[in-house]
């Protein structure tokens, strides 16, 4: 077309050829020769290392998660995306939020991943996700104060079924002494005071839980409220008789409880709630939660580029459209859902699309993010790709899975190119 000679164009595309053939031909086809051959690269295996594919536990469960990836990452952070970009274009301080919603695409798979390993630490004190649950949690279901409280030494109290019941029947008019042990000073709660020995009363069931403790050198009596000892403020005490609770009662804060005359006879028992553990959060990086707590971590990346990439096309979105919607009385949801969104739909295809060829390679995150007891569950094809290839010794698997990559990749490229091209027909 320009009446340039062959031969010169030919030389002009030579150093692009060379670096194509030596960057990205040479290795397909080396990777396709190798997944012919064993893990030595001595005897040719045929379609053995390709077989393992499908019958490979761990080859499978990436090939699962892949999907999962495919189907939830490239949705959410599109979905994401296109709300933040409609939501923003009206308001002063829109290309801040932009901003800042980009931010995450400056930082690495790797920072990222370091940064989400931390978010998603099991210890409330370190990890930010469970810091929050814990902190909500809380507010609805407070934790006991003595998870770790059980019966001292000649206690009249022994176990059952992590509740602890009095070994006799009580009476009305004789205190009962409930002794503990197990917490330590800085867990007490801040109304708890000075133990007190109960007052009898007649007709009633009067009684001290506390933590007794006799200090070294003879201080202090076992089985009797000192004055350094602290009542256990708040303990849950139940009477039981026949199986059933007749009556129950708090301690005061220092430690002493008054029951009714329907509880002379019956037995005392401090039920298991008083003992219950602290809610420690959830288990992000647990095998059940894993996988979708490192697709959380690639849309907090990711949703950004989907919000550029959409916003450019929104700023193409004739206005006349919207506008005249709105005069002929459709509502803003209206206008979102049957106006802006077929209109978006070429620039939504390809930003979902691009997506999808980016999760199918996703490494960095799962490799990082996911500890080594649940690296198994949350395994894709490129993390089991680097495991065959250098953990294991597999070579030959390890091309054959780069291979079906590449054929799961095609396809999707492909639609990506021939849409890119539609769009750019007059």
């Amino acid at each position: 077309m320009t009446g340039t000679r062959k031969v010169v164009a030919a030389l002009f595309l030579l150093p692009a050829l060379v670096l194509l053939g030596a960057l990205v031909l040479y290795p397909i086809g080396y990777s396709v020769v190798r997944s012919l051959y064993d893990s030595s690269g001595d005897r040719f295996a045929g379609f053995d290392n390709y077989q393992a594919l499908f019958t490979d536990d761990g080859i499978r469960t990436a090939l699962k998660n892949n999907v999962i990836w495919v189907v939830f990452a490239p949705t959410v952070s599109t979905a994401l995306g296109l709300v933040f970009a409609v939501l923003t274009e009206r308001v002063r301080w829109g290309t801040a939020f932009k901003l800042i919603v980009f931010m995450p695409m400056a930082i690495s798979m790797l920072a990222a991943g370091i940064i989400f390993r931390l978010v998603y630490d099991q210890d409330p004190d370190k990890g930010v996700a469970n810091a929050v649950w814990v902190g909500v949690h809380d507010s609805f279901a407070q934790a006991s104060a003595f998870p770790k409280a059980h019966p001292g030494r000649e206690s009249p109290l022994v176990g059952q079924g992590g509740a602890f019941v009095t070994k006799d029947p009580v009476k009305a008019g004789t205190p009962v002494a409930l002794p503990m042990v197990g917490v330590a000073p800085d867990q007490f709660p801040d109304d708890a005071g000075r133990a007190v020995a109960a007052r009898p009363e007649p007709g009633k069931v009067t009684g001290t839980v506390w933590q007794d403790f006799t200090r070294g050198k003879g201080v202090g009596r076992l089985g009797a409220p000192d004055p350094a000892e602290r009542g256990y403020a708040g303990m849950r005490i139940e009477a039981v008789k026949d199986g059933k609770v007749v009556a129950s009662a708090k301690a005061a804060g220092d430690g002493t409880f008054t029951l009714p005359a329907s509880a002379d006879g019956a037995r005392l028992r401090l039920p298991a709630a008083n003992f219950k553990e602290a809610y420690n959060g959830v288990d992000w990086l647990g095998p059940a939660l894993v996988t979708p707590a490192i697709i959380g971590s690639y849309v907090w990346m990711w949703a950004g580029f989907a919000m550029v990439l959409i916003a450019a096309g929104l700023a193409g979105v004739p206005r006349e459209l919207l506008e005249q919607a709105r005069v002929d009385g459709a509502s803003e949801w209206q206008v979102f859902r049957k106006v802006t969104v077929p209109l978006l739909a070429p620039v939504l295809a390809v930003v979902t699309v691009t997506l999808m060829i980016n999760v199918l390679k996703v490494f960095d995150l799962v490799y990082i993010i996911a500890p080594g007891s649940s690296q198994d569950d949350a395994n894709v094809l490129a993390l089991e790709l680097y495991r065959k290839g250098f953990s294991e010794g597999r070579p030959g698997v390890a091309s054959a899975i780069a291979v079906f990559l590449l054929l799961l990749v095609i396809p999707v490229m492909l639609f990506n190119i021939r849409r890119l091209r539609r769009e750019g027909r007059p």
